[in-house]
């Protein structure tokens, strides 16, 4: 199993958790937010799914991804306990990230 620290240095891949934070998409689906192709996605997909923090579910010929809320919350927990951040405050950072890069 691959680091789930070292999966989420990349930003695309972080993105990517992000689009899943709702619920579970196909590689199509999650596509659409990027320009890179479909084997780039793959390959982001495949470290995500090595470090364990997103889930793979084989429907037919499809593929869905959703996150690994039990690897997720882990890492959140160890933010929690590093900076005294609560959920709430560790998503406002978050967003308010995403904001300001948008801009």
């Amino acid at each position: 199993m691959g680091s789930p620290w070292k999966a989420i240095a990349d930003d695309s891949r972080r993105q990517i958790l992000l689009i899943l934070k709702d619920r579970e998409k196909r590689p199509g689906e999650i596509a659409t937010h990027f320009d890179f192709t479909l084997p780039a996605l793959s390959t982001h997909l495949k470290v995500l799914r090595e470090a364990g923090l997103v889930n793979e579910r084989k429907e037919g010929q499809n593929r869905f991804y959703s996150i690994n809320q039990k690897q997720s919350l882990e890492m959140v927990k160890f933010f929690e306990n590093m900076w005294g951040y609560k959920l709430d405050s560790l998503k406002e950072f978050v967003e308010n990230k995403e904001k300001k890069r948008k801009q």
